[in-house]
């Protein structure tokens, strides 16, 4: 049975089912044996806006004359998922509350796994950190107060998110009540809230009396953002680092420009703090015992 939980969030632009598989192999390497005493689930949030991006382009690429085919597939798969998950998010079915109910259910999935409660790593590439934000936040505002998402009524989505009924530590584990760490890689919550008054930005709630975010990014990733200056808060909720993501044999000519956004995961930079985060939980698992 798993000791801990890590939960992953992938980040804007066409993604696969299995784009967690390579980081799970990684993180196996690296932690041996104790690798099987974490569960590992990844939230996949694209399959709600990807069957309607692609869609939308093959409708333009068979009715217009396009060029640049992969930059303006990324911009189009990229720029929608950010829009798509903020448009109408108060409707019912929403691509905002259908990302909620995935994060939901994995979180639940790992849950099972853990036999009950347990300490909860989350790792979110990109957009991947806003959407995750965003539940958090309005997991922890009071009931009644949220006015889009499965947190406006958590009760109502239990049967698509547990099959059953939620009882109170069910309840309480969705809001994040054994969140302990949180990696965050090429992180862009600012473009999402740099438009705002600075008394409006502001970050969540530290979960538990514990909890640790690490805010990793690049200086050369223009999609990558440090979040201690928003202030408001987070400087002194987050810890921000810098690495070259990249910087390796088969992805130098990514450590140097804006490439280094798809870099991170396979970086030493962000391995290595994980894994350490993972050995330390799991440690505190085992003199527990």
């Amino acid at each position: 049975m798993a000791q801990i939980a890590l939960l992953t969030l992938h980040g804007m632009g066409v993604t696969l089912k299995d784009y967690a598989d390579e980081l799970e192999q990684d993180l196996h390497s690296l932690l041996g044996d104790a690798w099987l005493d974490v569960a590992f689930e990844s939230v996949y949030y694209q399959g709600i806006l990807q069957p309607n991006q692609r869609a939308v382009w093959n409708r333009t690429r068979a009715n217009a004359k396009v060029r640049w085919e992969g930059l303006r597939t990324f911009v189009l798969s990229g720029m929608s998922d950010a829009v798509g998950l903020e448009y109408r998010k108060e409707r019912a079915g929403s691509a905002y509350e259908l990302a909620q109910l995935e994060i939901a259910c994995k979180l639940l999935a790992a849950r099972d796994q853990m036999g009950g409660n347990g300490s909860v790593v989350f790792l979110t590439q990109s957009l991947g950190a806003q959407v995750l934000s965003n539940y958090l936040w309005d997991a922890q505002l009071p009931a009644g107060r949220a006015t889009a998402g499965i947190w406006r009524d958590i009760d109502a989505h239990a049967m698509a998110i547990a099959g059953h009924p939620l009882s109170d530590e069910e309840r309480d584990f969705l809001r994040g009540s054994t969140l302990r760490r949180w990696v965050s890689t090429g992180c862009n919550i600012p473009i999402f809230v740099a438009a705002d008054t600075q008394m409006r930005i502001q970050p969540i709630r530290p979960p538990t009396d514990d909890f640790h975010w690490l805010n990793i990014y690049d200086p050369d990733d223009a999609l990558g953002w440090p979040l201690r200056p928003l202030g408001s808060g987070y400087e002194e909720l987050v810890d921000d680092r810098t690495i070259n993501a990249g910087l390796c044999a088969d992805a130098a000519p990514r450590n140097w420009n804006p490439l280094s956004h798809v870099a991170y995961w396979a970086d030493e930079g962000v391995l290595g703090p994980l894994s350490v985060m993972l050995k330390e939980l799991l440690s505190e698992v085992s003199e527990l015992r």
